[in-house]
């Protein structure tokens, strides 16, 4: 088999070795997840802001897409709270919500972020998604669970509310709070409260009534779908949409249509940047999952890979009417713990949502959105985790600056604002750390060649030598500082004769770097103290050699820190 092309397919892995072992367990899977799937597409659909039916349709053809080119063989793909509530504050800036040309937006939303995805992917640049650190992801899910579950309450309580930031929502809220429409309260808040319970009720109750583990996770998992079910029978029985409760209404009963997504210049041009974001945090997250239940199987994931996967998904869904999409998180867990083996239960998973596309459709004419609603303010309080705020307080100021900034930001400004600061935030946060190293004066360890922090360990040092150990690569942000160091400890100690910069945290100089080492050499030189390198690692020292610092280096490079401090300690007794 072409290694080059199973890379790039890689079902051609383990579809050689698909049996009827993993067939079942797949099946078996993709029953459970299309149970799930059903009522979170249609409602996630709803929160971004588009039909009902767009929920199924991108979740069928990107699921099978997804199943071709992805690595994880248990991440369900599709629409997920945060990306939906990114689409809609991305085309609210674009067109009204409703009219045809938010639909077409959203279809190219779609294929730009597909674009970037595959771009990234062909490219290698699956390192990107580094550039967002842990707290910052944190802080900006935190405050967009809150953002997601402020939205949906227009409809727990059956009125309007607009706006993308929380001041905007509860300002309508509370202006259009006395047109509650109180049928439609009930079955909002009567439907959280049975989800709530479910969660965290229904499982030790199946447990006590001597219930097996399989039928107790089955029925657990598909409490959503118990809730849709109640609320619409008692809808459709009582006629209550006469009394104003809203319903989804009619849906088209078919498969995915074909739809080409516009590209008119100027709408390019506004949905480039919140494309990259959406196909940032969609990344994100899928890779987060991926990778963490890859590891409970022992099993391997490619980062790019894994983008060309999730691109080639989004293209499906803007070929299909639907909407940006990415791995989710409860659907590839539940997906998981049902047994899925390969990717295949997600294309089993698509086909049983093309099933409910074709017959179901007509069953949930008088589905409440209140109680989509319900689900999607449930499923999202569960990301909501402001114990971010205390634990990154007491570990590090700093990365609570930028947890607190980025919920601050993602409430008061919108959820493009949020992810912006937070990839601002993230860069500027490790530009700031490593353009300040750890460096610290070492000595000897009695009886040993080891070399450790003066501060921290009894050591030998001689007065003629400062040995300093610089913690960090050296590039253009933390040279200059590392001049000042050397410096300063020069300068205030007059008996230095010897300099020597053990290097073996360094992997790597960078040109600007370089001048500094050459500057630092000049500056000691004309002081009438020597420079010396020791345990330069092989790469660094190759890059060296090609340059002629080392031949104008007043000193020496020595393969260990005990060779240095021997050879100086001799040196300054001479």
């Amino acid at each position: 088999m072409n290694t080059s092309l199973a890379r790039f397919l890689p079902i051609l892995s383990w579809g050689r070795t698909y049996d009827r072992s993993s067939f079942s367990n797949d099946l078996m899977a993709a029953v459970i997840v299309t149970i799930m799937l059903i009522p979170q597409s249609l409602a996630y659909a709803l929160l971004a802001g588009l039909p009902p039916e767009a929920g199924l349709y991108a979740s069928i053809l990107p699921i099978m897409l997804y199943a071709v080119f992805g690595t994880s063989r248990a991440l369900a793909v599709g629409p997920v709270a945060v990306v939906s509530l990114m689409t809609a504050a991305t085309l609210g800036e674009v067109t009204a919500q409703g009219s045809a040309g938010y639909a077409a937006a959203a279809l190219t939303l779609a294929a730009l972020s597909g674009a970037i995805l595959l771009a990234m992917g062909l490219f290698r640049l699956g390192f990107v998604a580094n550039f967002l650190s842990h707290p910052v992801i944190a802080g900006f899910i935190t405050a967009s669970g809150l953002l997601i579950a402020a939205s949906q309450l227009k409809h727990i309580l059956g009125i309007d509310a607009q706006g993308h930031t929380l001041l905007d929502l509860l300002e309508t809220l509370i202006r259009h709070l006395p047109q509650t429409n109180w049928i439609t309260l009930i079955i909002g808040a009567s439907a959280i409260v049975f989800l709530f319970w479910v969660r965290k009720g229904l499982a030790p109750l199946l447990a006590r009534l001597g219930f097996p583990d399989g039928v107790k996770s089955a029925l657990v998992k598909a409490g959503p779908v118990a809730v849709v079910v109640m609320t619409t029978l008692a809808v459709w029985g009582f006629d209550l949409n006469q009394s104003g409760v809203q319903i989804v209404g009619a849906v088209p009963q078919s498969l995915p249509p074909f739809t080409l997504p516009p590209v008119p210049l100027d709408l390019l041009q506004q949905l480039v940047l919140p494309a990259f974001l959406i196909s940032l945090i969609g990344f994100v997250e899928s890779i987060s999952v991926a990778q963490t239940l890859a590891a409970k199987k022992r099993q391997r994931i490619d980062p790019d890979q894994e983008l060309i996967g999730l691109g080639a998904a989004n293209i499906g869904a803007a070929l299909t009417g639907g909407f940006p999409v990415t791995g989710g998180f409860s659907r590839s867990v539940v997906n998981f713990d049902a047994g899925a083996e390969t990717p295949a239960a997600g294309a089993f998973t698509a086909i049983g949502l093309a099933i409910a596309a074709l017959l179901l459709t007509p069953l949930i004419y008088f589905l409440p959105k209140a109680t989509l609603a319900a689900t999607i303010i449930v499923a999202v309080l569960s990301l909501v985790d402001f114990s971010i705020l205390s634990r990154s307080w007491h570990y590090s100021k700093s990365d609570f600056a930028a947890v607190a900034i980025t919920i601050l930001l993602t409430l008061g400004m919108g959820v493009e604002a949020g992810v912006t600061a937070g990839v601002l935030l993230s860069i500027l946060l490790h530009l700031y750390k490593s353009s300040k190293p750890h460096i610290a004066e070492v000595g000897r360890v009695p009886g040993t060649e080891h070399y450790r922090n003066i501060l921290r360990h009894k050591v030998i040092t001689d007065p003629a030598v400062v040995t300093l150990r610089v913690d960090e690569s050296l590039y253009f942000a933390n040279a200059r500082f590392l001049e000042d160091q050397i410096h300063n400890r020069v300068a205030r100690d007059p008996a230095i004769r010897h300099v020597i910069l053990q290097c073996s945290a360094i992997n790597a100089i960078d040109l600007s770097a370089l001048e500094s080492l050459e500057m630092i050499n000049t500056r000691l030189k004309e002081m009438n103290v020597c420079l010396h390198l020791s345990e330069v690692k092989g790469p660094v020292m190759d890059r060296l050699e090609e340059q002629h610092f080392l031949q104008e280096m007043t000193g020496k490079v020595f393969l260990t820190q005990f060779e240095a401090a021997e050879f100086t300690a001799s040196a300054a007794s001479a």
